[in-house]
């Protein structure tokens, strides 16, 4: 009996039809806690509190369904979306009125936004893919950041008598650096130094080519690269976990190419017939 149990609800939560359901609770649990933000009357707050019950419950039956799902129960607390999805459920059961935990409780059905990428593939890859790319990034974060201390350091003896509070300190110019390289009415501050030192924009086309343009690029390279491996992997655990949608999308593949052949065929034998036809007039 629970294995019947464990497989319908295994279909249920690979079900297309109930992850959109999930995705649309998620997006009204969104709303919801936009528009607590908002002076409401008393109808409007009855039935937010409504809402907010009835979505905890639903995210309470959906977290249950998936961990009966799955195959291999110690499997489910393996995954950190799993965890945190859990925690969040968990929490969001604390009354919110009349509660020591109230404001904690609040602040965690904010949380509940969040559920939204562990419910969607590609939202997960972006995130695994920014957490895996941190390490490779450290060191390009480093080499920008004696860029930024130099150039700092140059500035603040240089600019400092213009003006002290852009340029007072080398903390203060890392700082206004980073207005520069932000490109936010860096033109303002570059004008002003252009006025005692003609050549000062040397100094911010410099800076501006080794942090925006090159360590930037740099680190958005990174994070591609390691988007593309995320990508393979999770297309690989796919093929792995439902091997038949493998030779399904192959089959597929290898009709369109077949396709293809015959139309390809078939346009030759009538460029064919018309050169024999243009031969013969």
């Amino acid at each position: 009996m629970y294995a019947s149990l464990e497989r319908k609800l295994s279909a249920l939560r690979h079900n297309r039809i109930f992850e959109m359901v999930v995705i649309t609770v998620i997006i009204i649990s969104a709303l919801e806690i936009g528009a607590k933000t908002f002076p409401l009357s008393d109808t409007a707050i009855f039935v937010t509190k409504i809402m907010d019950r009835a979505i905890t419950l639903f995210f309470l039956f959906e977290i249950i369904v998936r961990f009966i799902a799955e195959p291999k129960k110690k499997d489910f607390f393996k995954s950190g979306w799993n965890i945190f999805d859990t925690l969040v459920v968990v929490i969001s059961l604390v009354p919110v009125d009349e509660s020591e935990m109230a404001l904690l409780a609040r602040l965690i059905r904010v949380f509940r936004v969040l559920r939204m990428i562990s419910i969607i593939p590609e939202l997960r890859v972006l995130i695994n893919s920014l957490l895996k790319a941190m390490p490779k990034m450290g060191y390009v974060v480093l080499l920008m950041f004696i860029i930024f201390y130099i150039y700092a350091a140059v500035g603040s003896y240089l600019f400092a008598p213009i003006n002290e509070v852009l340029w007072g300190n080398i903390a203060i110019s890392m700082l206004t650096l980073f207005r520069v390289m932000t490109f936010e009415d860096w033109t303002d501050v570059m004008y002003e130094t252009q006025a005692v030192y003609p050549f000062s924009w040397i100094f911010y086309m410099t800076f501006i080519f080794l942090t925006a343009f090159a360590f930037l690029n740099m680190v958005i390279g990174i994070v591609i690269n390691v988007m593309e491996q995320e990508q393979q992997d999770m297309l690989a655990e796919e093929a792995a976990k439902h091997p038949e949608l493998a030779d399904l999308t192959n089959t597929q593949v290898n009709q369109q190419l077949r396709d293809q052949i015959s139309d390809l065929h078939a346009e030759i034998q009538t460029i064919k017939a018309l050169i024999i036809d243009h031969k013969k007039a």
